[in-house]
């Protein structure tokens, strides 16, 4: 005991004077506590209650004299043992119980509980016998179980609900001894474990233990030393404690365990939040001092020198002595921050340590602890320490306070083992790794490194930011540790990019990208495709093509090949990485095509093939995709298609197999083109699978002849044909294809013939040649009048008249047969008129004789009633109907007659009055706009009929 250090942990309350109130005058028998008051037995048969500053609250009269209570803790019930000469004079010893929520005055000074329970202790079956122990055990309400200790080594027991009378007895029976004062119950301690019940029983010479839970219940002796009353105590934990002079003693269910040398005779017993109390007499000079014991640190937290202790409770944290001459003392205990600070200044940290987690305090409090600690080592410069003190505050101390105390160079060992530990536990941030892999490639600890990178074994997930490690290894050229925790980790681009930026090992990182799953793949190449295709074109397309064909997974193919087609990536989604490198991305494009002949961006890819083939070099920027919004922020810098670098001469010429100059290649080139424009637009469909406008500026930009005459012609823009033939003066060309698309007959338009006869006209040079052809054509159709004809020609100056002499000759004679035939019409027609004429007077004034003896309608013979008309048709009258005023036959062209007539009267009215108003309009033009709205002007059915009429 000299051997253990000395505190001051607890301290006096009450100004440290505190007595028993006057009002308690009886002997003090038994103490109790619980619920907040201290409840006080006397010889008398009083019971007192005091308050937190022991001053008496109220008293009662309980028995003629109490000799045990005990304050219940789940229940607001005191249970107490005392004589009671009015129950019987006999066998006056009895248990009561009272509810202290029902208190009762009687008269105006006292108050006294409701008293719901009184048992006589003996009976016959229970002899009488002198109580010497006394022990309440709570159970599951309203079940109380109740232990008393007699001087002859029996215990009985009392188990049920006292208050209204249902409970059952029984006996336990300590081993007997030859020597009956040795034989007296001492202590009783209950033990409660799961479902087992137990119960200690300590006697001068024997330490016996009971289960409960088995009946009928034997004693099991666990000692055969005892000890005397009030030495006995129950810790927290359910160990029994026996005080004896030498030592005390601690007891479990299976026997002795651990025993602490204390020296003395020990008065009294007791445990405390962890602490061992005790009070102890000094047999040489009869002194009494009071000891608070700390077992777990070795300490003793008060010591104090007192007067005799007739009783000691625990309540309201605090530790009470009742003293023989009714005085009283209250220790607290301090609290923990006044105990670290005194151990502090003494500098020690290890039992402050101690202290905190004995108590189980809270880990911010104890990290405090720690982290005191830790710089108290650290200034006396023991780093090593100091830093396993930090280790312990991870998780509640800022990692920064010890990472700055740490960043000298000589205390790199430490501050990395701090670093391992904050990443172990998952608390390291971005710089903790960042600073942690920058000390391990600064001691250059190749094997830290790896167990730190490789540790895992792909085991839950990483306890460093894989993207920082990743980082700091490449710039460190650890490349490969950076390649391990990239390809763990799935981080896909940073294993290419290390591959690819940082080593070069452009074949590797192609085998890695056929690896990975075609959606992956796809999102890697599109990253990482424009080095692939600089170094590896090749190898990069056939990659290309697997994830862009059927190829990828071919278990996928069946009659679903469209749906299918619709699922993999489109070769347009890859175009960017061919920004420098056109041939190769031409060599794919073609590829492609030639495979997949119904993908769903056929029309981005043959407008993409058209600028590769039409242009006249291949350095320029996608027209297709800048019209999708494709990236053209970066421009070719190649002079050209011969200047292209050797990876790709060689991608191109392994691709093609041959080896082109600049300009076969551009020759070549056009003949593909001009195939891709035919073969993409075949007949049947109504428009081309390219965009037809994107095509005509290419032919027009890279003057691409062939291809510019196909479109017009595909498009029946005949008159733009004729106009390429014109610009380039090819007046042979101009005149077959005038013969090819001007014939009517086979769809085509005969006023080509008009335009390339104005173009002659206008050309100033001798073309009498083909003037003459073009002659021919126009005669043959009639397209043109020849007063137009002259016209024309007559603004060249190279032409003379014997190039048309023929022509107009032949028109001529023309002209005069139409003539005569004209004048032969005439005549004919003025004689028709002529006897219509008389026809119409010989109506007038001449009878009409009907001679018709047949119907007209039906054919049968005529008769009553009839009908005759003047045009000689003859009808029953039945045969007509309700129509009666005109001929069924002749009303049609009669009609027809009069609606000529009707038309060419309203016309020549309208033609009146429309030059009237064009002459006296201030705006000519919008007259004539109204007279095309209403259809006056435009070409009518009744026109040509009218006028031939």
């Amino acid at each position: 005991m000299y051997q253990w250090r000395k505190f001051e942990f607890f301290e006096e309350k009450l100004a440290g004077k505190c007595a028993i109130p006057e009002e308690v005058s009886g002997k003090i028998e038994c103490c109790s506590s619980g619920r907040g008051k201290v409840v006080i037995g006397c010889d008398d048969g009083t019971v007192s209650f005091l308050d937190r500053s022991l001053n008496f609250s109220y008293g009662f009269q309980a028995h003629s004299s109490v000799h045990f209570l005990q304050q219940l803790k789940q229940r607001n019930f005191l249970v107490t043992i005392g004589d009671d000469e009015q129950i019987s004079s006999q066998q006056s010893m009895c248990l009561k119980v009272f509810d202290l929520d029902r208190i009762q005055p009687e008269g105006s000074s006292s108050m006294s509980p409701d008293c719901i329970g009184i048992l006589r202790i003996f009976t016959n079956q229970f002899p009488e016998a002198k109580i010497t122990s006394f022990l309440v055990l709570e159970e599951a309400p309203p079940i109380l179980l109740i232990a008393i200790g007699l001087d002859n080594g029996c215990i009985y027991c009392i188990k049920g609900d006292i208050a209204r009378e249902r409970i059952t007895r029984f006996k336990l029976q300590v081993n007997n001894l030859s020597d009956k004062s040795q034989s007296s119950i001492t202590g009783l301690g209950f033990r409660v474990d799961g479902q087992a019940l137990q119960l200690f029983a300590v006697t001068p010479s024997s330490v016996s233990l009971f289960m409960l839970q088995t009946q009928p219940s034997r004693a099991q002796t666990l000692d055969q030393i005892g000890g005397n009353v009030n030495s006995v105590a129950m810790s927290d934990r359910g160990e029994l404690i026996i005080g004896r002079p030498e030592a005390v003693y601690f007891y479990e269910v299976d026997g002795r365990g651990p025993c602490w040398a204390f020296e003395g005779e020990k008065k009294f017993l007791g445990w405390f939040r962890g602490y061992l109390l005790c009070i102890i007499e000094d047999q040489r000079s009869g002194s009494h001092t009071f000891n608070i014991y700390d077992l777990k640190n070795h300490l003793i937290a008060h010591s104090l020198v007192i007067k005799e202790v007739s009783h000691m409770l625990c309540e309201w944290g605090n530790i009470i002595l009742v003293m023989a001459d009714k005085s009283a003392l209250c220790i607290g205990e301090k609290d923990m921050e006044s105990k670290l600070d005194m151990l502090f200044k003494k500098n020690l940290y290890t039992v402050a340590i101690n202290l905190v987690q004995s108590q189980q305090a809270d880990a911010t409090a104890t990290a405090e602890v720690l982290r005191k600690y830790g710089d108290h080592l650290y200034s006396k410069q023991d780093y090593d320490e100091a830093m396993a003190q930090y280790i312990h505050t991870i998780g509640h101390l800022e990692p920064s306070y010890v990472i700055q105390k740490f960043l000298d160079a000589q205390r790199i060992y430490n501050l990395t083992n701090y670093l391992e530990k904050l990443h172990e536990k998952g608390l390291a941030s971005k710089d903790h790794t960042t600073l942690l892999l920058n000390c391990y490639t600064k001691l250059k600890d190749v094997d830290k490194l790896n167990v730190f990178i490789k540790s895992e074994d792909g085991i839950g997930e990483h306890k460093f930011d894989v993207e920082t490690a990743i980082r700091v290894c490449r710039a460190t050229n650890y490349h490969e540790h950076a390649m391990y925790v990239a390809k763990k980790a799935g981080k896909h681009e940073w294993y290419l990019k290390i591959l690819l930026e940082d080593l070069g090992r452009y074949e590797e990182a192609l085998q890695y990208i056929s690896s990975l799953e075609p959606s992956q793949a796809g999102v890697t190449v599109k990253e990482y495709g424009k080095i692939l295709i600089e170094h590896k074109p090749v190898e990069t397309i056939e990659i290309l093509m697997r994830l862009c064909t059927e190829d990828g997974d071919s278990a996928k193919r069946g009659a679903t090949n469209g749906a299918y087609l619709t699922m993999l990536p489109s070769p347009v989604d890859f175009l960017n990485i061919f920004i420098h490198h056109l041939q190769s991305l031409m060599v794919f494009l073609e590829k492609y095509t030639n495979k997949v002949q119904d993908s769903p961006a056929q029309v981005e890819i043959h407008n993409t093939l058209l600028e590769l083939y039409l242009s006249n070099d291949l350095n320029f920027a996608l027209l297709s995709q800048a019209s999708n919004g494709g990236d053209l922020s970066v421009k070719g810098t190649r002079p050209g298609a011969a200047a292209m670098s050797k990876a790709e001469s060689n991608g191109k010429f392994i691709a093609d197999g041959n080896d082109l100059t600049p300009e076969m290649d551009r020759m070549e080139r056009q003949e593909k083109g001009l195939r891709l424009l035919k073969s993409a637009w075949p007949s049947e469909l109504e428009h081309p699978l390219y965009d037809v406008d994107l095509a005509i500026i290419l032919c027009e930009m890279n003057e691409f002849k062939e291809g510019l005459l196909y479109l017009y012609e595909k498009m029946k823009l005949y008159k733009e044909v004729i106009s390429c033939y014109m610009q380039a003066h090819d007046h042979e060309g101009l005149i077959a294809c005038c013969k090819r698309l001007g014939d009517s007959g086979k769809g085509g338009d005969p006023t080509l013939w008009a335009d390339l006869l104005k173009y002659f006209g206008e050309l100033g040079e001798d073309c009498s040649k083909e003037v003459k052809e073009v002659l021919t054509y126009i005669e043959r159709d009639d397209i043109l009048p020849p007063i137009i004809v002259l016209q024309t020609l007559s603004r060249n100056p190279c032409l003379t008249l014997s190039v048309i002499k023929d022509y107009i000759a032949r028109k001529l004679e023309q002209e005069s047969k139409l003539i005569d035939e004209d004048r032969r019409a005439i005549e004919k027609y003025q004689e028709a008129t002529l006897t219509m004429r008389k026809e119409i007077q010989d109506l007038r004034t001449n009878a009409r004789i009907f001679q018709l003896s047949k119907c007209t309608a039906c054919t049968f013979t005529l008769d009553l009633p009839a009908v005759h008309f003047m045009c000689i048709h003859s009808f029953h009258q039945r045969c007509l109907g309700d129509n009666e005023k005109e001929c069924p036959v002749c009303a049609p062209e009669y009609r027809s007659v009069l609606e000529m007539k009707t038309s060419l009267e309203q016309n020549s009215k309208d033609q009146d009055r429309f030059f009237q108003q064009v002459k006296s309009s201030k705006d000519g033009f919008s007259v004539i706009a109204e007279y095309f709205g209403k259809g006056v002007i435009s070409k009518t059915s009744n026109g040509p009929t009218g006028a031939s009429s």
